[in-house]
């Protein structure tokens, strides 16, 4: 295991057993049989190790859902789905230290900074998938919009993420009901609606009949 890794499995293990922080990174070193010049190396704070952790669950989550047979076959929402369910799936094996994790982060780095690595893999998959959407026809190329389908995916991840910290059904089922519900509505708001046909005839009126159009 890479010296990297080794310290963060360290972290976590600590945070468990304890509920909080290592004391200090010297105390945490010394435990690690390193020095605190090594561990600075590696990591600038504990925060960034939480940081790490984070990214590292979407890179496994986009890996094993993109490692299916059915990968290929499927569509945008289904791939989209695939991975809400597959990343949810990881935090739930991990809840009690994701849970002080998001607490931590809350009253030191925010949220925001925690997410940092994360949302940069998130959005790469996401771009990939709408792209792909766009491609088929699956979605609908708007201008101005079709670049923010990216921003409402990670926005409903954090809903989901949100929901699922005060689910209290058994095996989180509640939560992936949210999943489900969620990005349906999400993709049925990409997909063509009557406001496209709408929108579609007015440009057909405008450049077929003379009637100038406000867009």
């Amino acid at each position: 295991m890479e010296i990297k890794d080794r310290l963060q499995e360290s972290y976590i293990e600590h945070v468990l057993h304890h509920g909080e922080q290592p004391k200090t990174v010297y105390l945490f070193a010394k435990e690690n049989e390193i020095s605190e010049e090594e561990f600075y190396s590696y990591f600038g704070s504990f925060e960034s190790i939480d940081i790490r952790i984070w990214k590292g669950l979407m890179t496994e989550a986009i890996r094993e859902v993109k490692s299916q047979e059915v990968w290929a076959a499927y569509s945008s929402r289904e791939k989209a789905l695939s991975l809400f369910y597959g990343f949810m799936e990881l935090l739930k094996s991990k809840r009690s230290f994701i849970t002080f994790s998001l607490r931590n982060a809350r009253n030191k780095i925010g949220l925001s900074n925690l997410f940092e690595g994360m949302k940069q893999e998130f959005e790469l998959f996401s771009a990939e998938i709408i792209q792909e959407g766009l491609e088929s026809g699956e979605l609908t190329d708007r201008p101005f919009f079709a670049g923010k389908y990216k921003d409402a995916l990670w926005v409903q991840l954090g809903f989901v993420i949100n929901f699922w910290l005060k689910d209290t059904s058994a095996g989180f089922d509640k939560t992936d009901e949210a999943i489900e519900k969620g990005i349906n509505v999400t993709y049925n708001l990409f997909e063509r609606s009557p406001i496209d046909e709408l929108f579609e005839y007015g440009k057909f009126l405008a450049k077929n009949s003379g009637i100038k159009m406000p867009f």
